[in-house]
């Protein structure tokens, strides 16, 4: 399967929003990756569910939305109606994780969890079988623009063993400093959905730059 490209709008220009939607829907992007932020589970505060459902009338690509909020069980409906295709909620803000998935795929989303970088992807090998997609966070969450953690090659690696291992087709994920430096080294390791935030919007050409993310050449090893 090709390997998938999901700019992060979160690094885009809040006062010109719809143009760079705009950008994204003429891009070869497959996805646009939405961060919702409540100030409480991470510092920053981003969008609310209505900002979501205005991107969603604008972009013709799936609003791929990772919530970095506590308690995210409130909101899943609500973020499915304002046009969510995939919901992913962090391992570390869920008591009853099964339970959210099942939510999530209730609403007909494609059911996601994120780890931080400090979470062991080992933590989420009983619910495996219920992910559509896995978030391997590579910066700390909550703010754009920060330096890879190279731990997450290894951090792919072993998540993608434990994906064949199941024999499940969950997509890995990895989102946080990736740009042409490490996207391949990124595939190579296992990862399937690249998440491109200040790579792509601050490129003198966005449009070149997903063209280029889109389109490398990959012989996929898993170690």
């Amino acid at each position: 399967m090709k390997h998938k490209i999901a700019p992060s709008i979160l690094s885009a220009d809040f006062g010109h929003l719809a143009k760079d939607i705009q950008m994204v829907n003429e891009s070869m992007a497959d996805w646009l990756h939405v961060d919702v932020m409540d100030g409480n589970f991470v510092p920053n505060i981003s969008f609310g569910p209505d900002i979501v459902k205005v991107m969603h009338s604008h972009s013709a690509k799936p609003l791929d939305v990772h919530l970095m909020i506590e308690k995210p069980e409130r909101y899943i409906e609500i973020f499915r109606e304002a046009g969510a295709t995939n919901i992913s909620v962090h391992y570390e803000a869920c008591t009853h994780l099964h339970r959210v998935l099942k939510q999530i795929r209730e609403t007909g989303a494609g059911a996601g969890v994120a780890l931080n970088p400090h979470t062991s992807v080992s933590l989420i090998e009983d619910v495996i079988e219920e992910l559509d997609l896995v978030i391997i966070m590579s910066v700390n969450p909550g703010f754009g623009g920060q330096k890879f953690i190279h731990r997450t090659l290894e951090k792919v690696r072993q998540l993608k063993n434990m994906i064949i291992t199941h024999n499940t087709d969950t997509l890995i994920e990895v989102d946080g400093g990736v740009g042409l430096q490490n996207a391949e080294v990124l595939l190579q390791a296992g990862a399937d959905v690249l998440v491109a935030g200040n790579s792509v919007f601050k490129s003198d050409n966005p449009l070149m730059t997903i063209y280029h993310l889109k389109n490398l050449g990959i012989h996929t090893l898993y170690a």
